[in-house]
């Protein structure tokens, strides 16, 4: 990885081994951590070195000198001006600073303070500027330039403002076992900033799904990310997510892909327990009816909370449940429990975020003497 600020800018983390090496030392770690569980091999599935992130996040931050990219230092004492960044995708590191120098010609970096990236694999690229003060119709119009002269699109933000010029999203494919699979990203929502790993994730978990049939349940579906694969795995699947804004893209992502198998649900996990239970009605399911489903599978790709105790007792109920962790440390505790049941059958760990400490793994588990 060649940065100047390597271990000093606060988006990476030093490691002098290089790559292989951090990889190589996480992985360790979690087989130690997860050797109670789990005595085979764990699938090991590894990231591009460099250009690797599909979304990013700056500072802007100005000085006599001029308006510069910057971020955190990692020892927490101010900030440090970037003038180039080798994870971000190359789409993003190409416009970053003919952006910046346009703001600048143009007039519209004053109370400038943060600058989100959001680009496709396909080359498109998604800038937000955020503000300290109220943008009016003179920036929009000097926005719009930047946008023609670079061949992106620009969002304006500021307090209870967002300004949207031409779209608020990315169209991003994903190649699945020789199928392509497009997807909406919208600006300020949650998507896989590792487009390459995300790939590798949805493969490993479909695999994990092979031959079980029948109808499945996943819960925290967001933009149905894994969703729209799975549905060729599957009779029916039920999908559930609180954020509405992640229920609409995901219904999008549908009609995009051309899947009709699937019930999108704006519940929580707490409320589908209640609904599958029949303890309580909702208007969201009007005209669906849970019981007629055939749930034996459930899939999980919960925040960095994790479970927790009560739906991984919901999890019990399911002969087979795949999770999908973004911290070991929550997976483990919930692994504590699952085990009761279940049995860890495969494990991987993805590294979705090179030069840092994260990883993101899964588990694919079968309850016991349903082997």
């Amino acid at each position: 990885m060649q940065c100047d600020y390597f271990g000093i800018c606060g988006s990476c983390r030093i490691y002098e081994s290089g790559y292989h090496g951090q990889l190589s030392s996480k992985t360790e770690e979690i087989e130690e951590h997860f050797s109670p569980y789990f005595s085979g091999k764990i699938g090991i599935f590894e990231s591009k070195e460099e250009h690797y992130r599909s979304r990013a996040e700056f500072k802007v931050y100005h000085d006599d000198e001029g308006s510069f990219y910057a971020m955190n230092r990692a020892d927490k004492q101010g900030v440090v001006k970037i003038s180039s960044c080798s994870i971000v995708h190359e789409n993003i590191a190409r416009v970053m600073q003919p952006l910046l120098e346009s703001i600048r010609s143009a007039g519209i970096a004053h109370k400038l303070f943060g600058i989100d990236f959001l680009t496709s694999s396909s080359g498109e690229v998604l800038a937000t500027l955020i503000y300290h003060k109220a943008l009016d119709e003179s920036w929009s119009v000097s926005a719009r330039e930047i946008e023609s002269k670079l061949g992106i699109f620009i969002i304006g933000r500021s307090r209870k403002q967002k300004i949207v010029l031409t779209q608020d999203y990315v169209t991003e494919t994903l190649h699945i076992f020789g199928r392509d699979y497009r997807y909406i990203h919208i600006e300020n929502s949650f998507t896989q900033p590792n487009a390459l790993v995300n790939e590798k994730m949805i493969s490993w978990s479909m695999e994990q799904l092979e031959g079980v049939g029948g109808d499945l349940l996943e819960l925290y579906c967001g933009a149905g990310n894994f969703t729209i694969p799975f549905a060729t795995k599957f009779d029916r699947v039920l999908a559930t997510e609180i954020s509405k804004a992640s229920i609409s893209a995901a219904k999008r992502n549908m009609e995009l892909n051309g899947v009709s198998n699937i019930d999108f649900v704006r519940l929580s996990a707490e409320e589908f327990t209640q609904a599958l239970d029949g303890t309580r009605e909702f208007r969201r399911l009007e005209g669906l009816k849970v019981a007629d489903y055939h749930l034996k599978t459930l899939f999980v790709d919960p925040p960095r909370a994790g479970l927790g105790e009560e739906p991984c007792a919901f999890a019990a109920r399911f002969d087979h449940l795949l999770y999908i962790s973004c911290n070991p440390e929550t997976l483990l505790r919930d692994l504590e429990l699952l085990s009761q049941t279940h049995e860890v059958t495969a494990m991987a760990l993805f590294d979705q975020f090179p030069y840092t400490h994260h990883l993101e793994m899964g588990v694919k588990l079968t309850r016991k003497g349903h082997l």
